[in-house]
């Protein structure tokens, strides 16, 4: 669940003296601020297993890492907590700041879906227009109710939906040689 804060325009400094709290995380997306809860069990789940697969064949290509809940910090009032994050080793030595933060685009992005229009909102089309105008070349989101995948590809400058895989169909990404992987693998039973 997410609630947005309006009449004021935050920055990163702001969230600063928020307090902290493990189980509420906040995001800014074009100074708007948002908070959100610690997503259900399910939720987490999925970005483990999607951490999993990316993970296994990042150590093995040696590549990139895969990251989770990241902190992305695009300018003072763009500042948000993806699921789950692939960079290549030469984007992360570029783009890493001192505190473990992200200050530019990973190459790729996944979002699992939580409940609510509002959630879905955010996911579809804030987080997509963002990542598109910062240089995500790939956005995944993952939807644990439909068991779908939708892949967005950088075609011109922007995100373009590419594919949306259901059942067995498998995902593989040009940004990402030799990764194959059955959707079915992100979902668990």
């Amino acid at each position: 669940m997410s609630q947005a804060i309006e009449g004021v325009r935050w920055t990163i400094h702001d969230i600063e003296v928020l307090p902290e709290n493990e189980w509420t995380r906040y995001e800014i997306i074009n100074g708007e601020l948002l908070v959100t809860r610690t997503p259900h069990y399910r939720h987490q789940q999925i970005c483990g297993k999607t951490f999993r697969q990316l993970d296994i064949w990042s150590e093995s290509s040696g590549l990139g890492m895969t990251i989770i809940s990241p902190g992305l910090i695009f300018s003072e009032a763009d500042s948000v907590i993806p699921d789950v994050v692939w960079v290549s080793r030469e984007r992360l030595a570029q783009i890493e700041d001192e505190a473990g933060h992200l200050t530019a685009a990973p190459e790729l992005v996944i979002e699992v879906l939580s409940p609510g229009t509002q959630n879905e909102r955010r996911d579809k089309e804030a987080k997509l227009k963002l990542y598109s105008i910062h240089g995500v070349r790939e956005y995944w989101i993952l939807n644990r109710f439909t068991k779908q995948v939708e892949v967005y590809r950088r075609e011109k400058a922007q995100l373009i939906l590419v594919a949306t895989l259901i059942g067995d169909d498998e995902i593989t990404s040009p940004l990402l040689p030799g990764f194959c992987c059955s959707i079915s693998c992100f979902f668990p039973e």
